[in-house]
């Protein structure tokens, strides 16, 4: 019998995916930097682990960054995420998941992305629970935040699977007792998502 009651999932990697780099790259040419040495400065910045952890205003993150590079936070915006994209056929697997599961949305992020989540890529209505690092004051692959991840959707860990692109955030989940799926193509994911599920 499957024991599963919860599925609970990463957002940027896994529900939004950079489609185009093209953007980064003209930015990073622009700016004299590689495509690598950008997205070091904007998502390893010396402030985006305390922004990631509600410290700093995300806000106030990106202003930073931006005014480092001397440009506006819509430049940097536009040309760093503007080709994010919302993965709209594994959102529809998401909201048929319920209400047979629970589903949660837990990201390391900042306290920019819930307002997000109601207008760019709206998916509220997905989820039970959301959980952001920045609004919890933890961050994954702590494994307090699968915990209360786990918590807040009314079920023990050992009866979760969570889903993210990054191995070190699976590792976490394990640790605290979830089932994990490795995020690397939606087909991949929702495939082993259906074997965990006994839905092969």
């Amino acid at each position: 019998m499957n024991s599963i009651q919860a599925v609970i999932w990463d957002f940027g990697g896994v529900l939004v995916r950079t489609a185009d780099l093209a953007g980064r790259d003209a930015l990073a040419e622009r700016l004299g930097l590689s495509r690598h040495e950008l997205e070091m400065r904007v998502f390893d910045g010396h402030n985006r682990h305390r922004a990631q952890l509600g410290a700093v205003p995300g806000d106030a993150y990106l202003q930073e960054v931006a005014a480092e590079f001397a440009i506006s936070v819509d430049e940097l915006t536009e040309a760093f995420f503007g080709a994010d994209q919302l993965d709209e056929t594994l959102l529809a697997y998401i909201r048929e998941l319920r209400p047979r599961y629970k589903t949660g949305l837990l990201s390391n992020a900042m306290t920019t992305l819930r307002p997000l989540l109601s207008t760019r890529y709206p998916m509220l209505d997905a989820f039970d629970d959301v959980v952001i690092s920045a609004e919890v004051g933890l961050m994954k692959p702590d494994i307090a935040i699968y915990s209360l991840a786990a918590a807040r959707l009314g079920v023990q860990t050992h009866r979760a699977v969570f889903v993210d692109d990054f191995i070190q955030n699976i590792e976490g989940a394990q640790f605290a007792g979830m089932h994990a799926v490795h995020f690397q193509t939606r087909e991949q994911a929702l495939a082993e998502l259906a074997g965990l599920l006994g839905e092969a």
